[in-house]
């Protein structure tokens, strides 16, 4: 498959993973189609007369649920949205999903169960959280509370998993693999806090809190109860222990190993973005 002959659609395509997967496959020649409420056409998962449309006349996919595979319902949407992808004629499907989570398993076996080509690629939590997501302000304010006690995660950096994403859509020889991405060694978040402390020069620490605390500590930021509660379970089962541990999926994709968390934290301490709020 090459990539100037088709045209690829990238769901959440200026989200974290996304951006990047447009950007390597633009520098590639690829057509590209973002999928996003502003796209055109539009794509939005919460308005499901929008998902036909944005398949109409794409070859391959890359499937980013939003907010994540892992919120309750995902598996349903990410079913419909994939039939109505076969039946307009795209060939090969790339989900992004998670690792040990039952939902995100869901929305596998949704994809995997289609006469289509798919990759299945299931990464750790990327490292980009702790500076373009959700861990970023209170690390700017100097404490990060989460519902993850002291269980450890093998972070791994987002242009990881888009490099295996564009492999997987233009490349032969990921069709009916599934990767799980992780960086190349476990830290628990105590650990990560004090390697952005030792790059930065501030006084930070990582506080572990229960998943009600976290919950109450988000609906007084002013997010509906609704969305903190389900976040707050997202966390707390993806942090319980159950992903302490490392995967090949990186070296088995793309023949290298991963970036380490080290690396990136120095690189991204020196932009300033950690700074004091």
């Amino acid at each position: 498959m090459t990539t100037n002959e088709h045209t690829t659609l990238v769901l959440g395509g200026t989200g974290r993973v996304g951006r990047r997967v447009t950007r390597r496959l633009i520098e590639r020649g690829a057509n590209v189609r973002v999928g996003s409420r502003t796209g055109e056409p539009p794509f939005d998962w919460e308005d499901p007369s929008t998902w036909a449309g944005a398949f109409a006349g794409v070859r391959s996919a890359y499937l980013m649920y939003y907010p994540e595979v892992e919120w309750p319902g995902a598996g349903d949407d990410i079913a419909a949205a994939s039939r109505l992808a076969v039946d307009a004629g795209v060939q090969r499907l790339v989900l992004l999903s998670a690792r040990n989570q039952d939902e995100a398993v869901r929305c596998e076996n949704a994809v995997t169960s289609l006469p289509v080509e798919w990759t299945i690629v299931a990464p750790a939590s990327f490292n980009q959280n702790f500076d373009e997501g959700v861990f970023l302000e209170p690390l700017r304010q100097g404490v990060l509370a989460l519902p993850a006690g002291g269980n450890a995660d093998p972070f791994v950096d987002a242009d990881d998993i888009a490099d295996v994403v564009v492999a997987a859509l233009t490349e032969d020889g990921h069709v009916g693999e599934r990767y799980e991405l992780t960086g190349p060694r476990l830290w628990t978040f105590a650990e990560g806090v004090e390697e952005i402390a030792r790059a930065t020069g501030r006084a930070l620490r990582y506080e572990p809190v229960t998943r009600e605390q976290f919950a109450d500590a988000i609906v007084d930021d002013g997010a509906p109860r609704d969305f903190a509660e389900p976040l707050a379970t997202l966390i707390s089962e993806f942090f319980d222990g159950r992903n302490s541990s490392l995967a090949d999926g990186v070296e088995r994709a793309l023949h290298r190993k991963p970036r380490d968390f080290a690396d990136w934290v120095a690189e991204i301490a020196r932009t300033g973005v950690w700074d004091a709020a």
